[in-house]
């Protein structure tokens, strides 16, 4: 018999594959394509962090913010491995907001959403303390608070890997061409193969329209729905330089205009700056950031830096198009970052469409959709994903350097920058990766700065990698590390690599 799924998912971001999770975890058969690879759009464009978002407070989204403030521990409770805790100090401006409404403001922060693990906000006299040595002299007053840090494209890449782990379909490079009633009184979504073009169609019960900045467009134009919500696109940019001081905190800097930009540690060796928010319109595949974002993150940031930030030090920039609910806010930066669901029912056919969100509520956005749909779906499971590890996180918070020492005891032929790096990425998965190696030679070809052989098979086998971009941009960001000859190379090996071989098992 062909089989027909309870729910088919359009979109591999985060919301398309927390809500695929979610439901393959609660017993739902589930089937999930993405037209590109996994994290290609809006969800590797991020600013990296997990966090409540101190600046929506003015914009009263209380509930928003709750909510992401819960989820910062939830979430490094379940993927301590790419979450880490991070502390951010605002420098006190004394010509922007007076220090009692900061203080007021970091108030709500720290007990809104029941911290327990995060520590709490701190007074920092600038001129004594280590996070003053990088600012000008005339920042005084800071304040100290917590949020945390995430490996965006690899949160995603873990959701569907136990997505599948649970009986889900995962098609990347398939994009969803047009959804329709089938004679069987089910969803007909035909999918197509973006390589050979070929097509083919999958029967459900319900779909879920998770294509981020393309919701609309596969709401009205493929499934011929008429939407009453709409999407606002919003470009963020970003740029990453050489680091720009020795310690390990994270900066948040006001400005005039009403906004804030984060200077953020980055994979050791860099900072990373962002984020911008203006309108965009055009295709959202084709957004770049552009020389005026640049220049004006490399002024912002240098408002504050005693060692100015100029464009010629920037090693990547990547720009990313929020595909926002649109509450007609009149500027980009106030538009709320809440999601809102549109649940229509043509001939009595259920889909589900997700318009805006932030990577921190992914997981609570994925419960609150299976809620909204429970109506249409046979009796499931309860929530759970809070309380089960995503896969490779299943050790303690704050346990990063522990598990390295482990898996140097097992590979101690491996350089320790090298080990961490396999942990932060893979967890306890990392063994997986590894196999049975006795030696550095026992990875095969190596294709610089720590990218060995296994670990790309490893990725083609088990984390639907096809190219180079896939993995030295999303699968890691050894992009910032590796020449263009290099990366040229990585390709053209794997598109040798017919049918990638799966690691020894360890």
């Amino acid at each position: 018999m062909e089989q027909i799924y309870d729910l088919a998912v359009i979109g591999g971001g985060v919301n398309g594959c927390g809500i695929a999770r979610d439901a393959a975890g609660r017993g739902y058969s589930v089937y999930l394509c993405e037209m590109n690879d996994l994290a290609s759009g809006t969800s590797s464009w991020s600013s990296k962090l997990i966090h409540g978002g101190l600046r929506y407070l003015e914009f009263y989204e209380f509930r928003l913010v709750r909510e992401a403030l819960i989820e910062r521990e939830v979430l490094w409770g379940i993927a301590p491995h790419i979450i880490a805790p991070e502390r951010f100090v605002l420098p006190h401006h004394d010509g922007l907001r007076p220090a009692w409404l900061l203080r007021l403001g970091l108030f709500i922060y720290d007990h809104l959403g029941g911290r327990r693990r995060l520590p709490a906000t701190r007074t920092l006299n600038l001129r004594r303390d280590i996070a003053g040595k990088p600012l000008k002299p005339i920042f005084k007053t800071g304040f100290e608070y917590s949020d945390c840090t995430v490996d965006d494209a690899r949160l995603v890449v873990l959701n569907a890997l136990d997505a599948v782990e649970r009986g889900a379909m995962v098609a990347t490079r398939t994009q969803a061409v047009q959804a329709k009633r089938g004679e069987d009184g089910v969803w007909e979504l035909v999918v197509e193969d973006t390589a050979t073009k070929t097509r083919s169609t999958i029967k459900a019960r319900i779909l879920v329209n998770a294509g981020g900045p393309w919701v609309q467009e596969i709401l009205t134009e493929r499934a011929g729905v008429e939407a009453k919500a709409h999407v606002r696109l919003v470009q963020g940019s970003h740029i990453v330089v050489p680091r720009l001081y020795a310690h390990d905190h994270a900066y948040t800097f006001q400005h005039g205009d009403g906004r804030v930009i984060f200077v953020i540690p980055y994979q050791d060796d860099f900072t990373l700056i962002g984020t911008t928010d203006r309108d965009y319109e055009g295709d959202p595949s084709k957004v770049r950031a552009t020389q005026e974002e640049i220049d004006y993150l490399c002024a912002s940031a240098s408002e504050y830096l005693a060692t100015p930030v100029q464009p010629s030090d920037v090693v990547w920039s990547y720009s990313g198009v929020r595909p926002l609910y649109d509450d007609h806010a009149s500027e980009a930066r106030t538009a709320t970052r809440d999601y809102v669901f549109e649940l229509d029912v043509p001939d009595g056919l259920p889909i589900l469409s997700v318009f805006g969100g932030k990577i921190t509520t992914y997981r609570k956005l994925a419960e609150h959709a299976l809620e909204k749909l429970s109506p249409y779906l046979r009796s499931g499971g309860a929530p759970w994903t809070g309380g089960t590890p995503l896969p490779g996180g299943d050790f303690a918070v704050g346990g990063v350097d522990a598990l390295t020492d482990l898996l140097l005891q097992d590979y101690p032929f491996l350089p320790r920058r090298h080990a961490r790096r396999l942990v932060r990425a893979y967890g306890s998965h990392a063994k997986r990766l590894l196999g049975r190696a006795a030696g550095i030679a026992d990875l095969g070809r190596d294709f610089g700065h720590t990218l060995t052989e296994r670990e790309v098979r490893y990725l083609m086998a088990h984390e639907f990698a096809q190219t180079a971009e896939d993995v030295v941009w999303r699968r890691s960001k050894l992009g910032l590390w590796l020449t263009q000859q290099e990366v040229a190379t990585l390709d053209a090996w794997m598109a040798t690599q017919r049918k990638p071989v799966a690691p020894d098992p360890y």
